[in-house]
C-alpha cells in the first residue's frame, strides 16, 4: 500500500485527487498538509488523519511514500523541491512551477532523489486526443497548417449561487496563481497545441478582464512555426456554454472535434471515394489510464513518466512565454527562455 500525503487543498482538483487516492486499491491517504491551517485541519479531520502544520515535520514521516501537491501555484518550486529532497514520490497538479527555470530546478532535485513524479495533464490520455493522434500519424491532413484548441467555463461568472462566480476568490490571485484563465485552464490546450505540432518559434498573447479581476479571465494565444504553421489557444473563466473543440488543419484535410457532441469528423483528400459522406465520423479508441494511475505504475514498477514530465517542462517554457508575451505586448521567442534558463527546444 502506498500511503500518501495531501499537500494542500488550494487547488479545486484537490479533493478530486483525493477521492482516486482512496479509491485505488494499492494507495492511501495518511496525512495532510495545508498552508491554510484551518482548512487543513478540516480536511484532516473529514479523512479520519494526522494534520500537520509544518510541513518540514510530515515530510520527515518514514512511513509517508508519496504526496500529491495542490498547493498554490507559487508555492510549487518550494513544495515540490522539499518533498523530492525527502525522498517522497510527487503526484501534481499543472503548472509544474510558475517560470522554465524553477520547473528545471524541481526537475533536478526528483531526478537527484530517484522519486517518481506524475503531473496532472488528464487531456493527453482522453479518447479525443488519441483519435487525433492517429490521425496525424497516418498522414491524412497532409502537413499541418493550423491547430485550434479552444477550453473555457463560467467559474468568473456571477450566479444566484455564487455571486463572485464558483471559482474560489484565490483564483484570482496574481500572487498565488501566478496567472489567470491561461495558466489555470488554457494548461490543456495548451499542451495538446504543443503535443499536434511541436514547440513553436514564438508566442503571441492576449489578456481580456470581462470581470475585473487582478488576473485574466479571458485569453488568447498565437504560436508560430517555423514551417508557417500556427496554433490558437483560446481559454476563458467566462463562457457558460463554449464547448471543448479541436481543429486541426492541413494542406489535405482537417479534423473538428467538439465535447457539444463528442464527435471526431474528417474530410480528406485520401479519403474521398465515390459515394463516401463528406465528412468522416472517426470511431475514439478507449481511454488510457488516467495521470494518478499511471504514477501509482511508476512507483510500482520504478519507471519514469518520461513523456509526462517533457510535456510538463515545455508546457511550463508555453505558459512562462505566454505571460511574457502578454505584459509586453509583443512576441516572445522560445529560443529566449531556452537561453535564459539553459533549455532546449523538444520538437515533436
Amino acid at each position: 500500500m502506498i500511503k500518501i500525503a495531501m499537500l494542500s487543498f488550494w487547488h479545486v482538483h484537490a479533493k478530486d485527487y483525493a477521492k482516486q487516492a482512496l479509491e485505488h486499491p494499492d494507495t492511501d491517504i495518511v496525512a495532510v498538509w495545508d498552508e491554510d491551517a484551518d482548512r487543513g485541519r478540516e480536511q484532516a479531520a473529514e479523512r479520519g488523519v494526522m494534520f500537520y502544520d509544518d510541513l518540514e515535520q510530515l515530510l520527515a514521516q518514514p512511513h509517508i511514500d508519496a504526496v500529491i501537491v495542490d498547493a498554490p501555484t507559487s508555492m510549487h518550486h518550494e513544495v515540490i523541491t522539499a518533498a523530492a529532497r525527502a525522498g517522497k514520490h510527487i503526484f501534481t497538479e499543472k503548472v509544474i512551477a510558475p517560470t522554465t527555470q524553477e520547473c528545471l530546478d524541481v526537475l533536478e532535485a526528483v531526478e537527484e532523489a530517484g522519486v517518481k513524479l506524475t503531473v496532472s495533464l488528464p487531456r493527453l490520455n482522453m479518447p479525443f486526443t488519441l483519435a487525433v493522434q492517429n490521425i496525424l500519424n497516418e498522414r491524412l491532413l497532409g502537413q499541418l497548417t493550423l491547430v485550434r484548441v479552444r477550453l473555457s467555463h463560467n467559474g468568473a461568472l456571477p450566479s444566484g449561487k455564487a455571486p463572485n462566480g464558483w471559482l474560489p476568490p484565490h483564483f484570482f490571485s496574481l500572487e498565488q496563481c501566478c496567472g489567470g484563465a491561461l495558466t489555470d485552464l488554457g494548461c490543456h490546450p495548451m499542451v495538446l497545441a504543443r503535443l499536434f505540432l511541436g514547440m513553436p518559434d514564438s508566442v503571441s498573447t492576449s489578456f481580456g478582464h470581462i470581470t475585473g479581476r487582478e488576473v485574466e479571465d479571458n485569453a488568447v494565444s498565437v504560436l508560430r512555426y517555423a514551417s508557417g504553421a500556427m496554433a490558437i489557444v483560446e481559454a476563458g473563466f467566462v463562457n457558460p456554454f463554449s464547448p471543448f473543440v479541436i481543429e486541426v488543419h492541413g494542406t489535405e484535410g482537417s479534423l473538428l472535434f467538439s465535447r457539444h457532441d463528442e464527435r471526431l469528423l474528417v474530410k480528406s483528400v485520401k479519403l474521398q471515394q465515390e459515394g463516401a459522406p463528406d465528412w468522416q465520423e472517426q470511431e475514439l479508441p478507449a481511454a488510457r489510464p488516467s495521470a494518478f494511475e499511471q504514477w501509482v505504475s511508476h512507483i510500482q514498477n520504478g519507471t519514469i513518466a518520461e513523456e509526462n514530465i517533457r510535456l510538463a517542462l515545455d508546457l511550463t517554457r508555453l505558459i512562462e512565454a505566454s505571460n511574457l508575451s502578454a505584459r509586453s505586448g509583443t512576441a516572445v521567442r522560445l529560443s529566449d527562455i531556452a537561453e535564459q534558463t539553459g533549455g532546449t527546444e523538444n520538437e515533436r
